[in-house]
């Protein structure tokens, strides 16, 4: 259908918003299962034999701070790792703690913080830490 190709936000709280059928929500779900969600809702009185697919057009950035060379936001990759993520900032700086960081994860209304290792998968919207080590 004309009016229902576009591309979508996924919001706050964690659902999209289309003509027709309202929010759905999408947050953990698979892009195949959202595609599936829509699809019963479309064909529950609205479309008789829908297609829908569901594509990922962006994510949302990844944040990295302290002893990097370029601090700041960078855009999520899918398969990244803590030490990928250190890479994309330009690497450690000479006084950077090297074998572990700090990666707070948001989840939900609060967030999950906790030193890991650098082949720690990363998550869109993750902020990575890279401490200063004193000797």
């Amino acid at each position: 259908q004309e009016g229902l190709t576009n591309t979508y936000t996924i919001g706050p709280g964690g659902t999209i918003t289309m003509p027709l059928i309202g929010a759905v929500p999408a947050r953990g779900r698979t892009p195949s299962g959202l595609a599936a969600a829509i699809t019963a809702r479309l064909r529950n009185g609205f479309i008789r034999d829908p297609s829908v697919a569901v594509e990922i057009d962006s994510y949302r950035p990844f944040f990295i701070l302290g002893e990097v060379a370029a601090p700041g936001q960078y855009p999520y990759v899918p398969n990244m790792t803590v030490e990928s993520a250190v890479a994309i900032a330009g690497g450690f700086s000479p006084r950077a703690k090297r074998d572990s960081v700090i990666l707070t994860h948001p989840e939900g209304a609060s967030s999950l913080r906790a030193a890991v290792p650098l082949g720690t998968p990363l998550s869109p919207g993750d902020t990575v830490m890279v401490g200063e080590r004193w000797f």
